[in-house]
C-alpha cells in the first residue's frame, strides 16, 4: 500500500512538471505573471514554469497584422458625406506593454483610426480627399504610430481602401469623367487630322521640289549634250583645217573648197549668193571640162 501512494505521488510529480514545461514558438512570445504581477517575458524556446505560482497571462504574436475596419462616415469641408474604411498594417513590438498598455488593443486602434480620418478628412474638399489617398494615408500613419507606442504597438502603414461618396455625386462624376474622356478623344482626333495635314503638305512639297530637280537635271543634260556636239563639230571643223594645211593645198583647191561651201549654203533658205569673182572664174572653167568630158566620152 505505501508503495502505491508513493507511486501515485511520482507519477503526480511528473505530470505537473510536464505539464509546466512550455514551448514558444517561432515569432511569438508569453507574458508571464507570478503571483499575479508581471514577472517576464519569455521568448523564442523551452521554458519551465513554477506550478501554481506562475501564469501564462498572454500569448502575444510578433508577426505583422493586419486589421481591415468597416467604413466610417466621414465629411468633408465642403460638407460632402461618405464612406471610407481603412486596413491597418500593425506589428507588436512590446509585448508587455501590449498586454497591460491598453485593454483591447484592436478596439482602441480602430476608433483613433476612425476619429483621425475625421480630423483629415474634415480639413479637405471632395476633390482634395479623392486625389490626396497617399497624403492621407501617411497622416494617419504617423499619428498612431506615435499614439500606439506607449501599447508596444508599431504602425507599419495604413491605406484607405475605398472612398464612397454619395450616390448624386458619383453620377456627377461619372459624367464628368465621359466629358473629360470625350474632350480627349476630340483633341486626338484633330492632332490627327492636323498631323496627316502636314505629312500630305509635305509629300506635296518634295514632290514639287523633286520634279523641279527632274526639269533642271533634264535641262542641264540637254545643255551639255548640245555643248558637246557643238565642240564635236568645231573639233572636227578644226581638224579639217589643220589637216588641209598640212597638205599645202593651191589656190586652185582652195577655191574648188569654196565653191563647195558656197553650194552647200545655196541649199538653205538665202536667195541671194554673191559669189567673189576668182571663184566665178574656177566655176566656169569647171563647166568647160565638164563639157569637154562629156563629149569626149560620146
Amino acid at each position: 500500500m505505501p508503495y502505491l501512494i508513493i507511486g501515485g505521488i511520482v507519477i503526480f510529480v511528473l505530470i505537473v512538471i510536464v505539464a509546466n514545461i512550455k514551448i514558444v514558438p517561432q515569432a511569438h512570445a508569453f507574458v508571464v505573471e507570478r503571483l499575479g504581477a508581471y514577472y517576464k517575458t519569455w521568448e523564442t524556446g523551452l521554458h519551465v514554469k513554477v506550478p501554481f505560482i506562475d501564469r501564462i497571462s498572454k500569448r502575444v504574436s510578433l508577426k505583422e497584422q493586419v486589421v481591415d475596419f468597416p467604413p466610417q462616415p466621414v465629411i468633408t469641408r465642403d460638407n460632402v458625406t461618405m464612406q471610407i474604411d481603412t486596413v491597418v498594417y500593425f506589428e507588436i513590438t512590446d509585448p508587455k506593454l501590449y498586454t497591460y498598455g491598453v485593454e483591447r488593443p484592436l478596439d482602441a486602434i480602430e476608433n483613433l483610426t476612425a476619429t483621425t480620418l475625421r480630423n483629415i478628412i474634415g480639413d479637405l474638399e471632395l476633390d482634395s480627399t479623392l486625389t490626396s489617398r497617399d497624403t492621407i494615408n501617411d497622416k494617419i500613419r504617423v499619428i498612431l504610430d506615435e499614439a500606439t507606442d506607449a501599447w508596444g504597438i508599431k504602425v507599419i502603414r495604413v491605406e484607405l481602401k475605398n472612398i464612397l461618396p454619395p450616390r448624386e455625386i458619383q453620377d456627377a462624376m461619372e459624367k464628368q469623367m465621359k466629358a473629360e474622356r470625350e474632350r480627349r478623344a476630340r483633341i486626338l482626333d484633330a492632332e490627327g487630322e492636323k498631323r496627316s495635314q502636314i505629312l500630305v503638305a509635305e509629300g506635296l512639297k518634295e514632290s514639287a521640289i523633286l520634279k523641279a530637280d527632274a526639269v533642271r537635271e533634264t535641262k542641264i543634260r540637254e545643255a551639255t549634250g548640245e555643248a558637246e556636239a557643238i565642240l564635236a563639230v568645231q573639233k572636227a571643223y578644226a581638224d579639217a583645217l589643220r589637216m588641209l594645211n598640212e597638205a599645202n593645198p593651191t589656190k586652185e583647191v582652195i577655191a574648188i573648197k569654196s565653191l563647195e561651201a558656197f553650194g552647200k549654203a545655196a541649199d538653205g533658205q538665202a536667195t541671194k549668193i554673191i559669189i567673189p569673182s576668182e571663184i566665178q572664174s574656177l566655176a566656169g572653167l569647171a563647166t568647160s571640162l565638164k563639157e569637154i568630158i562629156s563629149d569626149d566620152k560620146k
